[in-house]
């Protein structure tokens, strides 16, 4: 069952609406669709409607009939300027590492649903841990924090560095670095990552 997040993603995108509008090019109807995709007519009526999204297996059969490869449903999926709204109440809090006992941060994407995007941007909640502690990672790119409340430890190399709230941060992410809560409050920043 998708959530109500996954269902408006991939309804942005209109695939029922691009193939009704293939099939129809082609003076083809569900029933010879079926025959050539192997697929139920019911099943296409569904995927054409929107009450159903197809597989990415189901959408490359349904692509073949028509010639088309499976970037044809995903690029130009909008036909208005670039605008994505994320609700508090619909983003998904993740741990800095899924299924540890001991954990560094939980983080939340603040631009999932948009299309395209240029960089990425989260909000992110910093536990106190012993420096010795700190996880480091690291990914292509540069990274900007800005701190919203707290005292923020950001180790980048070997070094660590101490913000607070109003500081701003900005950073080569190929370089090792991790963070942890400097104090007992809450600690929280808003983290930006572009490659």
């Amino acid at each position: 069952m998708l959530s109500a997040t996954l269902k408006t993603g991939l309804s942005d995108y209109e695939i029922g609406r691009k193939i009704r509008a293939l099939r129809l090019k082609k003076k083809m109807g569900l029933v010879e669709l079926g025959r050539h995709t192997g697929l139920s007519p019911a099943l296409l009526s569904k995927i054409e409607r929107g009450r159903l999204f197809p597989t990415l297996p189901t959408l490359l059969r349904i692509a073949l009939v028509f010639g088309v490869g499976l970037e044809f449903f995903f690029v130009g999926a909008r036909q208005k300027p670039l605008l994505a709204v994320v609700r508090k109440a619909e983003r998904v809090q993740l741990p800095d590492q899924p299924g540890a006992r001991d954990i560094s941060y939980r983080f939340e994407s603040l631009d999932y649903r948009a299309t395209e995007r240029r960089f990425n941007s989260y909000f992110a909640d910093f536990l106190p841990v012993p420096p010795e502690k700190i996880r480091v990672h690291q990914h292509s790119g540069v990274e900007l924090i800005y701190v919203l409340q707290g005292a923020l430890g950001v180790r980048v190399g070997e070094e660590e560095h101490a913000l607070a709230r109003g500081d701003a941060m900005y950073f080569d992410s190929t370089v090792p670095h991790g963070y942890r809560s400097r104090g007992r409050g809450a600690c929280s920043a808003i983290v930006v990552t572009a490659a």
